[in-house]
């Protein structure tokens, strides 16, 4: 048996390629849009990829599964469970707790571990060639190294109202009765690792194993004591806050992605018909330099989403497909880095992008407006605006600052004034940057505080020492 972790930074999201190498066939679990990983690990190990499927409902990427079945046909299979609500509205089989697949000696069972979500499905693998008993968890968003998925991503982001205590209720019952039945030698393979907004806590280690988990993690002595209620006390205190684009995930993972087929390479566009896509409005730009370089000038009206691992997390915060129809035009040095940037997107539901150009010169710039952190107090701000997590909020903040985190800014609208100028702040300058461009876009007077809230406490720190 091969299984191959499939581990994507930005999201903090791992897929699996499961594969039998006596018969060549494989199959994908939790697989991402971009699909061309899963296409060259099963080539380059003589195998097709027969089957796809998923765990849950996803909140925070879309799912690949149509989009590989579509360029592969392999065969869906998407959970049954849950009820009628959490029911998947295009085709595939359907999978419920004791169903299994086969690919030749390996049997993937479905068992139903509700609590992040009421469809949630795990996979027990056995690899027959070896043992006729199971060795291997796929535990998607049930249980990860070192925490659980969260319970309240349905009323945090996708419209619940007070689901989050029977999910609670369900995840203590799913250790209980499921996870802890199992052999403490099984290994847990789960779907996200640190980084990610559906745990609180979740460990950087790759897997884990069910005695390992028993002995250590942080619920195991509340199931030994029985102790539900405790264990939802703590389970539900101090969650991260939930990005606003995971309602859009979850409606349109349920739907069903859309599938893009093969999509061309990006062109390089001519500098004066971005410019005038620019100044009619059809068309928006994507900074993803520094927040350094964009406070030096940047294109008018255009977003900022640096490069590197968190395009996907930030370009979901300041582009929403749903309501944002222009096509995009990323900066990039290059068609390959342009690309990449592209894939990125994709994983978020971002597909509409007509392009890319090396360079801002020939386009209209703006220099963003900045304050010092000692003009603060003598500034005639009408909000300050802390656009951190909540839980760094709490754990210190500028006098009179509103919290709203930047994965949700542009869906809390209300919450700002409609008039006078914004003072926005981070802890260090990245994710205020790009919340701030959305803002300015969106029609708001904004200031940054440069160097955000570390630069602030270190002039806190210089004013008392003085």
């Amino acid at each position: 048996m091969l299984i191959e972790r499939i581990y994507d930074e930005d999201l903090a999201q791992a897929s699996y390629l499961i594969g039998c190498q006596a018969k060549g066939e494989a199959i994908v679990v939790d697989g991402r849009r971009d699909i061309a990983v899963y296409q060259d690990l099963a080539e380059k190990n003589g195998m097709k990829i027969v089957a796809v499927t998923e765990t849950h409902i996803h909140a925070d990427y879309l799912s690949g599964t149509r989009e590989l079945a579509a360029a592969t046909g392999a065969k869906i299979y998407v959970s049954g469970e849950g009820g009628p609500d959490w029911q998947y509205q295009f085709d595939g089989e359907r999978l419920y707790d004791g169903d299994t697949i086969t690919l030749g000696n390996i049997s993937i069972k479905a068992v139903h571990t509700p609590g992040h979500t009421p469809e949630h499905l795990s996979f027990l693998l056995t690899d027959g060639a070896f043992s006729e008993q199971p060795g291997y968890l796929l535990s998607g968003d049930f249980v990860f190294s070192g925490d659980l998925g969260r319970p309240d991503l349905l009323d945090e982001a996708a419209g619940g109202i007070d689901t989050r205590f029977e999910g609670a209720k369900q995840l203590f019952a799913s250790l209980r009765d499921k996870f802890l039945t199992l052999p403490d030698y099984v290994q847990v393979h789960p779907a996200h690792g640190a980084g990610s907004a559906c745990g609180k806590a979740l460990g950087a280690i790759p897997s884990s194993t069910v005695g390992y988990e028993r002995l250590y993690a942080w619920w195991g002595p509340y199931l030994d004591a029985n102790d539900e209620q405790g264990f939802i006390d703590e389970l539900l205190d101090g969650q991260p806050d939930a990005h606003a684009y995971f309602g859009r995930m979850k409606r349109e993972n349920r739907d069903g992605p859309a599938v893009m087929g093969e999509r061309a390479p990006l062109a390089e566009l001519n500098t004066a018909d971005v410019a005038k896509g620019l100044a009619e409005d059809s068309l928006t730009f994507i900074d993803t330099r520094s927040n350094g370089d964009v406070h030096r000038g940047t294109v008018v009206r255009s977003l900022n989403v640096p490069a590197g691992k968190p395009v996907a997390s930030y370009g979901a915060w300041v582009v929403n497909p749903e309501t944002d129809q222009n096509p995009l035009v990323l900066l990039a040095p290059d068609r390959e880095a342009a690309q990449d940037m592209w894939d990125h997107l994709v994983r978020v539901g971002i597909d509409n992008v007509a392009g890319y150009v090396t360079g801002i010169d020939g386009l209209p710039t703006v220099v963003p407006k900045l304050i010092q952190p000692g003009e603060l107090d003598g500034f005639d701000a009408a909000m300050v605006l802390d656009v951190r997590n909540k839980t760094e909020h709490t754990s210190g903040h500028i006098p009179g600052s509103h919290q709203l985190s930047g994965g949700r800014v542009m869906w809390h609208l209300d919450e700002l004034p409609a008039d006078g100028t914004i003072v926005t702040y981070c802890q260090s300058g990245v994710r205020n940057s790009v919340a701030a461009s959305a803002l300015r876009r969106a029609g708001y007077e904004v200031v940054e505080l440069d160097g955000s809230y570390a630069a602030w406490t270190a002039w806190q720190r210089s004013v008392a020492a003085a």
